[in-house]
Order: structure tokens, then C-alpha cells, then sequence
């Protein structure tokens, strides 16, 4: 009981120090709040942006994903890179897509998706910059497509070049605010395309919208812009195992197909999601590498603060705290010499 009313004489002496010197009180909280609330938030934060963009990536690409383009790397490419792939890279048309198809024995399905960006102007109102995407009909499952109406384009669709679309979230609000767009007609080129579906709305990405986006059928998109762009191949796996099983086997069949020798570079660029991913980890912990540290010095601003004050404090508190120290020692030294009398009593 004599240590616990100890302990409360020693709270109630820490809560008058406060009391009495408020404003002291006040920057020792300031400093310790700043200091731990600066490293919590921009870790906090850091962690925030890498999970958003990894949820980003997931809902655009699926999982399990790789796609094979003309030219295609992550990060940024140098001029020098850029020319070089540029010079020696092979344009992927229809047949290399039918021998990936053929010679991937591990992916679950491929597609092909090949992309415009052009200006829409319908009825009175322009849409700037929408994404133009011709696609195979096994799109929808590569990349988890989802829709809030009507379904995706079909192989039959593709098969006769059908004058169809699905359009995005950003589409429909643009051109049809208040309707229901599904069967309606949208032109795209002055060519009318009728709406069999409306994509769930993505969202955004450092001001890029994913929802200003029209898918046709990949025939379709070759009538209205031409055969002679270069085609992206997409692959995708059913389990997470067979996924660079898959990769490699798209690799080796495309060097196969372009008559490689063993020496010679990939006349193609191959991306998957995983390098996505793992881009987006640099790229959060560069700048982790630093962000922290200059929060740390915040939190060492803040120590040296708290440990002035301290300081402070003891000095004026010298008298009584050496004091109390012989009051406790003269309050011990007469307990013990009670007990040393009670022995020797007792002996």
C-alpha cells in the first residue's frame, strides 16, 4: 500500500507540474504528436498509393495476364532503346496471333486488342480523346471485364465484322446522360455502331480516365481504320503456377514463328502484369527512400524539443528533487536500522 501511495504522490506531483506550466505542457505534445504523426502518415500514405495502383492494374489487366506488343517494356526506354526496338521489332499481325494460339499450350485463352485514340463527335457533342480499341470476343475474359448493362462484343460479331460497340462509363454519360444507351447507335468515323453493352465504370489513374473507351469488333475496327497496325497479343493462365510456364512458351513460340537464332534478341516486347506490379514497388519505394528520412528529421526536431523542455525542467526542480532523494534516503536508512534492532531482539 506504502509503494501504491507512493506512485499516486508521484502522479499527483506530474499532473500540478502540468497544470503549472501549461504552455511547456502544450509544445511536449507538439513536438512528440509532429514528429510520430509525420512518419505515420507518409508511410500510411505510401502504402495507400502502392495498393491503389496495384488494385488499378488489377481491375484493367486481370490476373494471370501478359500481353506481347510491337514494342512493349516496362519503365521508361531511352531514344537510343526506343530507335533500336523500332528498327529491328516486327509488326504482330493475324497469323502470329493464330500460332500463339496454336503453340501456347498452357494459356487458357488468347486474344488480340489493337488501339486508336480519336475525337468523337455525335449529335451536337464532342468527346475528346476516346480510346478506340478492336478486340477478339475472349477479351472480356482476359482482361475480367465486368459490365452494369447489356454483355460484351460476340465471336460471331467479330467473325462478320458486326457494326457493334461496348462503350464505357464516360461514353455513356457523354452521349447518352439520361437513356438507356443499350441499342442505340453511336458513330464512330460516320460509321453507326449499335450499343450492346456499357462497361463498368474503372475510374482513373494520375488524370487518365480508363472509362472514355469504346471496344468494337477487331474486323470492325480493320474497316474503320485499317489493317496495317500492329496487333497486341494477350495471354492469360488459369493458375498462378503455370503463369511463367505460359510466358515462356509464348516467348519461345514467337522466336520460333520470326525465325530467331539463339544469339539474336526478342524482335518483340513482352510485358505482364507482375513486372506492372513490380514497377509500382520501385516506383513507391523510391519515393519512400525519400519521404522517410525527411520526416525522421521532424521526429528528431521533436525529440530535441521534448528533451530541452526536460531539461529545463529538471534544472528548475534541482532543490527538490535533491530534497526528496534525501528524504527517501533518510526515510529507508530508518526503516532498515528498525529491522537490523528487530533481529538482533529477537537473537
Amino acid at each position: 500500500m506504502k509503494i501504491l501511495a507512493l506512485y499516486l504522490d508521484t502522479f499527483r506531483i506530474a499532473l500540478q507540474s502540468i497544470f503549472a506550466h501549461k504552455l511547456r505542457a502544450f509544445l511536449t505534445l507538439i513536438g512528440i504528436i509532429i514528429g510520430v504523426a509525420s512518419v505515420v502518415l507518409v508511410g500510411a500514405s505510401i502504402n495507400g498509393l502502392n495498393t491503389y495502383v496495384t488494385d488499378i492494374l488489377s481491375r484493367l489487366l486481370g490476373v494471370n495476364h501478359f500481353m506481347v506488343a510491337r514494342i512493349a517494356a516496362v519503365g521508361n526506354l531511352s531514344d537510343e532503346e526506343w530507335e533500336k526496338m523500332d528498327k529491328r521489332n516486327k509488326k504482330l499481325k493475324w497469323i502470329d496471333y493464330e500460332w500463339l494460339q496454336e503453340h501456347c499450350d498452357t494459356c487458357q485463352t488468347v486474344g488480340v486488342q489493337v488501339n486508336n485514340q480519336i475525337d468523337i463527335k455525335f449529335e451536337g457533342k464532342d468527346l475528346l480523346g476516346t480510346r478506340v480499341s478492336g478486340v477478339t470476343a475472349n477479351m472480356v475474359d482476359i482482361e475480367d471485364k465486368a459490365f452494369t448493362d447489356g454483355r460484351f462484343i460476340l465471336p460471331s460479331e467479330v467473325q462478320h465484322a458486326a457494326m457493334v460497340c461496348v462503350i464505357g462509363a464516360d461514353v455513356k454519360e457523354k452521349f447518352f446522360p439520361s437513356i438507356d444507351a443499350i441499342g442505340k447507335t453511336l458513330k464512330v468515323r460516320e460509321l453507326p455502331l449499335k450499343v450492346v453493352g456499357i462497361e463498368t465504370k474503372r475510374g482513373s489513374m494520375f488524370g487518365q480516365s480508363f472509362d472514355n473507351q469504346i471496344y468494337i469488333p477487331l474486323t470492325t475496327y480493320g474497316r474503320i481504320f485499317g489493317r496495317q497496325q500492329s496487333l497486341t497479343l494477350h495471354g492469360k493462365t488459369l493458375d498462378k503456377e503455370e503463369f511463367p510456364i505460359a510466358i515462356e512458351e509464348a516467348k519461345v513460340a514467337l522466336r520460333n514463328k520470326h525465325k530467331l537464332k539463339g544469339n539474336e534478341e526478342d524482335d518483340f516486347g513482352l510485358v505482364n502484369v507482375d513486372q506492372l506490379n513490380n514497377q509500382v514497388d520501385q516506383f513507391t519505394g523510391a519515393i519512400a527512400g525519400v519521404a522517410v528520412p525527411i520526416t525522421l528529421i521532424s521526429l528528431i526536431v521533436g525529440g530535441i524539443v521534448v528533451m530541452n523542455i526536460m531539461l529545463v525542467s529538471v534544472t528548475e526542480r534541482t532543490f527538490e528533487i535533491g530534497l526528496r532523494k534525501v528524504a527517501f534516503c533518510y526515510w529507508w536508512g530508518f526503516r532498515l536500522t528498525d529491522r537490523r534492532r528487530f533481529v538482533l531482539g529477537n537473537c
